[in-house]
């Protein structure tokens, strides 16, 4: 298991200048081709996002008050509420639009045919990451306590997984009343 604080990510910009994105893993790690990649961006300004042929995608709004996704005869979509996850193909020319201003997203990517992701919002459960799965634990609120090292975990921080990681038991539990997180589940195809 790996802890991450997103404000102690370093901050990448695009090469458009509408944002930046700070990584949290991609898998295998150092090399151009990955399987998996998670990310939290920064969208500062409306504008083009750039295509990922062979990739599919899941934004969930973390803060701000929303983002418009288009593309012109496939989906027009608003993220209006924070957690809520909208998946869709990387291979698609889209824009995004900020009717209130910056905003922040995670961002999972997976490689199409080799890995499959669902991002749900959990609260008042604890997570455990199945056998062989890849994944991520992003807190939205209040606290959260990994079984492996103890460690308190708050807003803007969590933690990884490969699925080469051996994670035995409840891997992190809610700490508080209003302990919520996000949950990407990385899953091998096959």
């Amino acid at each position: 298991m790996h802890h991450f604080d997103v404000e102690t990510l370093t901050a990448s910009r695009w090469r458009n200048g509408g944002g930046a994105t700070r990584e949290i893993a991609a898998w295998p790690a150092g090399t151009e081709e990955f399987g998996w990649r998670v990310s939290v961006a920064d969208i500062d300004r409306d504008g083009p996002f750039s295509a990922f042929p062979g990739i599919d995608r899941t934004l969930t709004l973390l803060t701000g008050d929303g983002v418009r996704l288009t593309c012109p005869g496939v989906f027009d979509r608003l993220l209006a509420r924070a957690g809520e996850p909208f998946a869709f193909s990387g291979d698609d020319a889209l824009a995004a639009e900020l009717p209130g201003g910056a905003c922040r997203v995670l961002n999972i990517m997976v490689r199409r045919g080799r890995w499959t992701s669902r991002v749900d919002q959990v609260a008042g459960r604890p997570v455990t990451p199945p056998v062989g799965h890849a994944g991520v634990l992003y807190v939205l609120h209040g606290h959260w306590r990994t079984s492996t090292d103890g460690r308190v975990l708050t807003a803007g921080q969590g933690l990884w997984w490969d699925g080469d990681d051996n994670t035995p038991g409840g891997a992190v539990a809610p700490h508080s009343p209003d302990a919520a997180a996000l949950w990407a589940d990385i899953a091998p195809v096959g």
